[in-house]
This record gives C-alpha cells, sequence and structure tokens, in this order.
C-alpha cells in the first residue's frame, strides 16, 4: 500500500520549487559572455568573444604580455585592395578599443566609434624592411588610460 505525503497541489509546488533551484543554480554557474569584436571583408565576417577580460575591470599586469600573445583562432583572408572592417560591441567603444598588429600597439590614440575601416594593403606592408608578410594578427585592445580591459584576436590571411 502506498502512502502519499503530500498531496497533488503539494506536489506540485514542491516539483516547481525544485525546478526553480535547478535553474537558479546553472544560471549562476554560466559566466557572462564577453562583448564581440568581429572582422568583415567583403561578405566573409567573423566574430569573436575576447582572448582576455575581466568584466571591464583592468587585467592583471602579468597576464598583459600572454594575452597579446595568444593566437588567433579565427580568420578572415583578405586581397590587399579590400577593405577590412572592425566593429565592436557599444560598450568596447564606450572605454575606447586600439589596434595591435603582431603584437605591437599600431596607433596612439583609442578609437571610440564602434566601426571603422582599413585598407587590407596596411596589414600586410613591412614596417621595418623584412620581407612582407601573407599573415598577420590583429588584436582588437581595449584600453582605459593606460590598462588593458580586454583582447580579441583575428588573424588576416593574405590572398593573391
Amino acid at each position: 500500500m502506498t502512502v502519499a505525503f503530500f498531496s497533488g497541489k503539494g506536489r506540485r509546488i514542491g516539483v516547481a520549487l525544485g525546478a526553480v533551484s535547478a535553474g537558479l543554480l546553472v544560471l549562476s554557474a554560466c559566466d557572462k559572455p564577453t562583448p564581440l569584436a568581429t572582422v568583415t571583408v567583403g561578405d566573409n565576417s567573423v566574430s569573436s568573444e575576447a582572448a582576455c577580460y575581466n568584466d571591464g575591470k583592468p587585467l592583471k599586469e602579468s597576464e598583459i604580455q600572454g594575452c597579446l600573445n595568444k593566437k588567433a583562432e579565427k580568420s578572415v583572408k583578405v586581397a590587399m585592395d579590400d577593405k577590412v572592417r572592425f566593429g565592436v560591441d557599444p560598450e568596447i567603444a564606450d572605454v575606447g578599443w586600439t589596434l595591435f598588429i603582431n603584437g605591437q600597439q599600431a596607433e596612439q590614440e583609442p578609437y571610440k566609434k564602434t566601426y571603422r575601416s582599413i585598407p587590407g594593403s596596411a596589414f600586410f606592408a613591412s614596417q621595418t624592411g623584412e620581407a612582407p608578410t601573407d599573415k598577420t594578427q590583429i588584436s582588437i585592445v581595449e584600453a582605459k588610460g593606460q590598462k588593458l580591459t580586454g583582447v580579441w584576436h583575428f588573424q588576416l590571411e593574405k590572398t593573391s
């Protein structure tokens, strides 16, 4: 013989409370996604979450070089006469962002708009007298003053 400890209504309330509790537990374990950065060439577009991001707070000095040296997971093909379009989430633009080419800062002042366009030839020309390269790593770096707060990586691959 089965004994009912709870009425039908009590069981439904218990199940509902259990489901809500489990849902909250799952949500609390999730990380908030980082803002996205996107590179578009022609009709090819790749987006990426940050390689390093501390929820808008400055990255630790000890982490910065490692973040800048991480390899890009996303790549896009670029011809010399293509326009390379960079887009960032508004929260990145509000703080300001700059481009790094192969780990070296390419511009001094942060850019404060969500979108910009640069000729593809700018990324494959040799600045130091070395032979031109067929691959270039571009990093979008969010910075508050001198403090880096986020890094996004993309690889540009030169096509003929």
